[in-house]
């Protein structure tokens, strides 16, 4: 079968597309003939060799690509032969990832597809919709909640979640997406720009009860938390000081696929929004990393195999 894989670090020129064996299910596991691969912004870090360099993605002869998964499975446990299922690879420092005409993963990370969604836009809500969840899983707060990157594919799906549990969500995003985050729930609306703090401060005295900072803002955001407040960031390094006491942790992504199945559920309902940027052959992989790499997609780009 075909793979994506880097044997060096740089830019999308580094991207091979090579033949290897077609890999066989373990105990526990399932072989999956994939349908759709999201590409998302960590694969080019994985692939720029930033990962590695920060230690996050131990040094390897071949690294495989691809989080998030979207097809049938062809064999192993836990799932019938021909089930239409999406799923999440955790682990970056496999020589085989997603992008790929077949991947095997654990059966706990994988769940059955939303039905009547098709895999191409099934394919986008693996990772980005369980780091939102596992975000928000990691505040208390009953109140209001920042969310900043609002349009993007992680803050959408945060603030429809925040959403569905009641919060009064604060949206950060560009002047022209405004009316995209209020239609995934959001209460309040600020643009993005300086001063964030004070500008979520006059809409919420005394500040936001906890911040989801998808947009890695760091302090910018932190100034608009109450001081004992909560502040979740997403990427290793980008958490500010727990400053005026507030807690500040950060999100670690895993598999989950009970949790899945739940998300998956909330797509089939129309709660989360599934948003395809564009849609590519596998053989293309790099033209989609020029293309995210360039910035202003609205969702994710999607390889084909």
């Amino acid at each position: 079968m075909r793979a994506i894989v880097v044997r060096r670090f740089g830019g999308p020129e580094v991207l091979e597309s090579v033949e290897v064996p077609v890999p066989e299910p373990g105990p526990g596991q399932v072989r999956i003939r994939v349908a759709a691969a999201a590409v998302n912004p960590v694969d080019l870090a994985t692939r720029a060799g930033i990962l590695t360099e920060a230690g996050i993605v131990p040094p390897r002869e071949v690294l495989g690509l691809g989080w998030d998964v979207a097809g049938v499975v062809e064999a192993g446990s836990g799932f019938r032969v021909g089930d239409a299922v999406i799923g999440l690879r955790d682990r970056i420092a496999t020589p085989l990832g997603a992008y790929a005409e077949q991947i095997v993963l654990d059966a706990s990370a994988v769940a059955l597809a939303p039905a009547g969604v098709p895999l191409v836009s099934a394919a986008t809500l693996p990772l980005n919709a369980l780091t939102a969840a596992q975000a928000l899983d990691l505040v208390e707060t009953t109140g209001t909640l920042l969310v900043t990157g609002a349009a993007g594919a992680v803050g959408g799906h945060a603030v429809a979640l925040a959403h569905a549990r009641k919060l009064r969500v604060v949206a950060v995003a560009s002047e022209a997406d405004e009316a995209r985050v209020r239609e995934f729930g959001a209460d309040e609306f600020v643009p993005r720009g300086p001063a964030l703090g004070d500008r979520v401060r006059a809409l919420v005295p005394g500040g936001v009860d906890a911040a989801l900072d998808t947009a890695l803002l760091g302090l910018e955001a932190l100034e608009a938390v109450r001081g004992g407040g909560e502040f979740v960031a997403f990427a290793a390094g980008a958490a500010p000081l727990p400053l005026r006491g507030i807690r500040v942790r950060s999100v670690w992504i895993r598999a989950d696929g009970p949790r899945l199945a739940e998300l998956a559920k909330l797509a089939e309902e129309g709660v989360l929004p599934l948003r395809v940027a564009g849609v590519l052959p596998l053989a293309e992989a790099a033209r989609a990393h020029d293309q995210l790499a360039a910035g202003g997609l609205r969702g994710r780009l999607v390889l084909t195999p």
